[in-house]
């Protein structure tokens, strides 16, 4: 297993550590219902260093970009960011990503940290226009600051106005006296914040000074429980869980990022999908009743019937209610649907809605 830059910090906090994506990670420190309403109501810090970066440069590295991401990164200006998903041949997703736009030219892609090797094999093996392409993952360390108090927290350690940084944009200049770090308004909580880029010779300083600042304000490093339980109340997709090489962008309510005004991989067939909709849908349901579903469990209709599968489940913390998403028959999959989850030996009555669950 590897370790991120601060592995033997988080130890050291008295973090409970896990294997995931080949790293050792915190998965959590106090617990998570406590770390996840930090993050909530004022601010927690993610050491998120296992994530991907990969560089995409010099003149053809537009054209690669637009061939293997669904949306339409011509779009993007210098300091804008954007979300999109790398198809595969077979209508399904080989993982999601964020695309910024460092300069004209140069662009970092952020992937996935299970999926590193193979976003990069599959991004190189598309890469016959010549693109430059450089695997920074092992190099740099990323935080994720989130919550409503991470600007007024957070500004005293840049020159920039963070206040100022809208979501999905970013700046590149100063913080935590390092220069040349990536400031960008982006996160996975639903609660606002950003997301720091430094190298892993930095990511020490920064994560002190950080915890200093956010002192006053009741800052907690907060684990990768958290994290789940956080993004799962809005909806946002896991890769692995929700969407994966057999699950298509269309069905996975992805349809946003596709944009079919440019060829990319497998386009003609995602199009075609989403033009006579797709045979299955994954929605959000939250039970009727008391209970807990759990990735994997079965999701059936009032007769019994396996109809579907919950990809992604949880108590929520925020809410008091048993929240999930998962795949159904399109028929099932309107508002207000009625399904039912297996949990053990009783079919717990759900109802769909439409995502985010926690609405802030």
């Amino acid at each position: 297993m590897k370790d991120t830059a601060l592995s033997s910090t988080h130890e050291a906090l008295g973090a409970k550590m896990v294997p995931f994506a080949g790293y050792n990670m915190p998965v959590q420190y106090e617990g998570v219902n406590i770390e996840h309403e930090t993050v909530r109501t004022s601010v927690g810090v993610f050491d998120v260093s296992h994530m991907g970066e990969f560089l995409i440069e010099g003149p053809h590295a537009l054209e690669l970009i637009q061939k293997v991401s669904s949306n339409d990164a011509s779009k993007l200006e210098i300091g804008k960011a954007q979300y999109s998903c790398l198809p595969n041949d077979d209508g399904g997703v080989v993982d999601d990503l964020i695309i910024y736009k460092l300069k004209e030219e140069t662009y970092l892609l952020v992937v996935n940290a299970s999926n590193i090797e193979k976003d990069w094999n599959w991004i190189s093996s598309k890469n016959d226009v010549g693109a430059e392409m450089r695997d920074l993952s092992e190099d740099y360390s990323l935080l994720a600051i989130q919550g409503p108090k991470a600007v007024e927290a957070m500004q005293s350690l840049t020159s920039h106005d963070l206040s100022a940084i809208k979501f999905y944009n970013f700046v590149v200049g100063d913080f935590a006296g390092i220069e040349n770090v990536i400031i960008s308004a982006t996160g996975y909580t639903g609660s606002g914040g950003f997301e720091i880029y430094c190298k892993n010779s930095e990511v020490k300083q920064i994560w002190d000074k950080v915890f200093e600042a956010g002192a006053d304000f009741g800052i907690k490093p907060i684990g990768l429980a958290a994290r789940d339980t956080l993004r799962l109340e809005m909806g946002y997709c896991l890769y692995g869980n929700d969407i994966d090489d057999t699950t298509s962008p269309i069905e996975a309510g992805l349809g946003w990022v596709c944009k079919f005004n440019k060829d990319f991989t497998n386009s003609e067939a995602l199009k075609a999908e989403k033009e006579h909709t797709p045979e299955r849908k994954l929605v959000a349901f939250k039970l009727d009743e008391r209970g807990i579903p759990r990735h994997g469990y079965d999701i059936v209709d009032g007769s019994g019937k396996t109809i579907g599968v919950v990809t992604s489940g949880t108590m929520s913390p925020s809410l008091g209610i048993g929240i999930g998403m998962g795949y159904v028959p399109t028929v099932f999959s309107k508002v207000d649907s009625k399904i039912f989850i297996q949990v053990r030996k009783k079919a717990i009555p759900a109802t769909v809605v439409k995502a985010p669950f926690y609405k802030g």
